[in-house]
């Protein structure tokens, strides 16, 4: 596999068939220095950095109110949008230098067009793949620190060359000493003690955003109880691990689709390590070429993968961009890709109500029952006091260009993602209209899902491949 670095996560991961080596036996190992971390873990690194980010933006905002009076009005309209981009783009970056909550708080926010203008949320959205390496000096000490004995005991080899960088980790090739090809996520050292002071900051930036008519008025409290529940549970790297199993026990009967067998021995609540395979991105046009791979069979694969996690199982891996998947660079590619899902980080398990909900509103959505779709939303929680009026004309709106379209089982898929972008105008536009963010992850991953296949193989019917699933789960109890 080429050495080079992406700004993604791994370039392959597969499932081992054989068992885990014998973990090593435990020695002292070299732990970070008491301290090294404190000004990150107290909040003060955060607050300087982001009080450095304001002063830019506040000296931005200065200069383009100073040059208004002696512009024309398109020109003063021109430079404001240019100003929120640039501001936009400067909390991204000042975000991504700060990883974690901030990253993580980024990525979030990016995913609610119900809370974040549009142009926000794009600049936001770039933080998925522009989060800057760890010096490699910490990255050994987290190791030894976390599975007890020096690096040269554990691993073979060890790339200090991450293969990639994200929010809460970055990923590193390595060799186990009985010659295994793998994989090692390593959480960044500071996360775990400096949460409670990076949550405290968050909540403080999303009120100060509020005031200052940065975010749609909405239930504050019940959105950053959902960001810092979905937060703790990604830098639970057992926890995704157990997710990660349980997926691929759920597709197992999927021969194409290929699941990481986690390394328990070299695991723990901050490190995971996970077979490695040579692979191809999903979207490497030039790569699927040359291993005489038809984008139309990779689209088909996925589409399946996600109908059956999405409708049969309630379980789902959530982040299905072309960092994610890859198709196994092997013998009989050609005539039988394998696919493979990395990264169970931000996975989702819709629980019971959500689930039922969920199939009471297609049920009424195909009857074209306005009511019984809103008494839906009334029982989710995403009708706030107050806004019955505006919620109803805005959804039978929707429900009307739905019917003018042959109805929702008839959409084909670029018709969807047309209805996708529809529903974050809706969502923003319309006062009092709040999704629970599961749903909202539910969706965006169909989105993600349907956008993929159309990049891939424009020509393909992900509506055909996923019907079999999702009239299962319509017809369910």
């Amino acid at each position: 596999m080429p050495r080079q670095w992406r700004p993604e996560l791994p370039q392959g991961l597969t499932l081992a068939a054989e068992a885990a080596p014998a973990a090593p036996a435990p020695v002292p190992a070299r732990p970070a220095p008491p301290g090294r971390f404190l000004l990150r873990s107290s909040g003060i690194e955060p607050v300087a950095r982001l009080a450095a980010c304001a002063a830019a933006v506040a000296a931005d905002a200065l200069g383009v109110a100073l040059a208004a009076p002696f512009s024309r009005r398109e020109v003063r309209a021109a430079r404001a949008d240019a100003w929120r981009e640039r501001s936009a783009r400067r909390l991204a970056e000042t975000l991504g230098r700060l990883r974690g909550a901030f990253v993580k708080a980024g990525q979030f926010a990016a995913h609610r067009p119900d809370v974040v203008p549009a142009a926000a949320a794009h600049a936001l959205a770039r933080l998925r793949d522009e989060v800057p390496p760890l010096r490699f000096e910490l990255v050994r000490a987290t190791v030894e620190a976390e599975l007890g004995a020096p690096l040269e005991r554990l691993f073979a080899r060890f790339d200090p060359t991450p293969l990639g960088a994200a929010s809460v980790a970055q990923v590193h090739a390595a060799q186990l000493p009985g010659g295994e090809e793998v994989a090692v996520k390593v959480q960044y050292p500071w996360l775990a003690r400096a949460l409670p002071a990076d949550l405290a900051l968050v909540r403080g930036l999303l009120a100060l955003l509020s005031r200052l008519g940065g975010l749609r008025a909405v239930d504050r409290a019940r959105i950053f109880d959902e960001f810092a529940a979905s937060l703790r549970e990604e830098l639970d790297f057992e926890r995704e691990a157990a997710t990660a199993s349980e997926i691929g026990r759920n597709l197992a009967q999927h021969a194409q689709i290929v699941v990481p067998r986690i390394v328990d021995s070299h695991s723990s609540r901050r490190v995971l390590t996970m077979g490695l395979l040579p692979a191809v991105r999903i979207s490497d046009a030039a790569g699927l070429a040359r291993l005489g791979v038809a984008p139309r069979a990779v689209v088909e694969i996925v589409a399946r993968a996600y109908a059956k996690q999405v409708f049969q199982d309630g379980l789902f891996h959530a982040d299905p961009h072309p960092g994610n998947l890859f198709v196994i660079d092997e013998p009989g590619a050609a005539e039988r890709p394998r696919v493979l899902f990395v990264d169970f980080g931000l996975s989702r398990r819709l629980d019971r109500e959500l689930r039922r909900e969920l199939r009471r509103g297609l049920h009424a959505l195909l009857a074209r029952d306005l009511d019984a779709f809103l008494a839906g939303m009334g029982r989710m929680g995403m009708i706030a006091p107050g806004a019955e009026a505006s919620v109803r004309a805005a959804v039978e709106g929707m429900f009307s260009r739905i019917a003018a379209e042959g109805g929702a089982l008839g959409l084909g898929g670029s018709r969807l993602l047309a209805l996708k972008d529809e529903a974050k105008r809706l969502l923003w536009s319309t006062p009092g209209l709040q999704l629970p963010h599961d749903l909202l992850l539910f969706a965006k991953t169909l989105a993600y899902v349907f956008a993929l296949g159309r990049e891939l193989d424009p020509e393909a019917d992900l509506m055909r491949l996923a019907l079999p699933d999702l009239l299962r789960f319509l017809a369910a109890s």
